[in-house]
């Protein structure tokens, strides 16, 4: 397989875009490769460094993937794909199953990171984290807090991944 360099400014709207109906971030900790369907993300320029900011709820298995190994792909789609995948990987835990292989995933040698991207999704971003802080949902307006926070202990994580590597999969 061949990987078309891509330079992710290029790219960020396309990926603002994917991230509607969802996209991937992809985490491993050992032998065990994890990837969970993500609706929230930003692209851009903090500290001078290029980033993606991931949110993970801390109830959630790829959050603790990240506290053993702070790296991560972000995955997205490009042209047609099975959007039962989102669903799959949206929905249930890496802690119970093997969601790539539940879901067919073909991991792919990353170039700069320990964690792989994915055929199947082949925009891909190597991120190492930098910063993980906790979102404070109390700072929110109660409008927010109300939607997004309503069960107290399941609050969101943002993982600043500086991009070290964006590249296009193709086969």
């Amino acid at each position: 397989m061949n990987k078309r360099i891509i330079d992710y400014r290029d790219c960020a709207g396309a990926i603002i875009k994917a991230l509607q109906p969802g996209i991937l971030i992809t985490t491993k900790a050992g032998d065990k490769i994890n990837a969970m369907t993500i609706g929230w993300g930003t692209i851009g320029v903090v500290w001078e460094k290029p980033i993606f900011v991931a949110y993970v709820r801390d109830c959630r298995y790829t959050y603790e993937m990240l506290l053993k190994n702070p790296e991560f792909t972000v995955n997205i789609p490009v042209g047609e794909f099975d959007k039962k995948t989102l669903g799959l990987l949206g929905s249930k835990s890496g802690q119970d199953m093997d969601k790539i292989a539940a879901a067919g995933l073909t991991p792919v040698e990353p170039e700069v990171i320990s964690v792989p991207g994915l055929k199947e999704f082949p925009m891909t971003l190597e991120c190492k984290v930098i910063l993980d802080q906790r979102q404070e949902d109390r700072n929110l307006p109660d409008e927010l807090r109300n939607r997004f926070y309503r069960i107290q202990e399941n609050d969101h994580f943002c993982f600043y991944g500086e991009i070290v590597a964006s590249y296009v999969i193709e086969p």
